[in-house]
């Protein structure tokens, strides 16, 4: 269960990695299976990004933490949007 767990979270890291752009971002993981993030700064120590965070609770805060990547949209969901307030007037 626990290398679930800390899949799903590392997971989430890698997430935020790509968005951001920046690849020292990391996790820590206490005795207790809480979880918290971390960037190293400038003197090499790490500083805590967050305070110790049960798993889920620990990925939805990753997830909005930094940049969000914009939703895509297609050419038929536009379409279909105009439609929709063109029928609305």
């Amino acid at each position: 269960m626990r290398s679930t767990r800390s899949t799903k979270a590392s997971a989430a890291i890698d997430r935020l990695k790509r968005r951001s752009g920046n690849t020292q971002y990391s996790m820590t993981m206490t005795s207790g299976g809480m979880f918290c993030l971390v960037l190293p700064n400038e003197a090499g120590d790490s500083s805590r990004l967050c305070e110790p965070m049960m798993m889920d609770d620990f990925v939805t805060f990753v997830n909005a933490y930094g940049p969000q990547t914009p939703k895509r949209v297609s050419k038929l969901d536009v379409a279909f949007s105009k439609q929709l307030t063109k029928n609305k007037l």
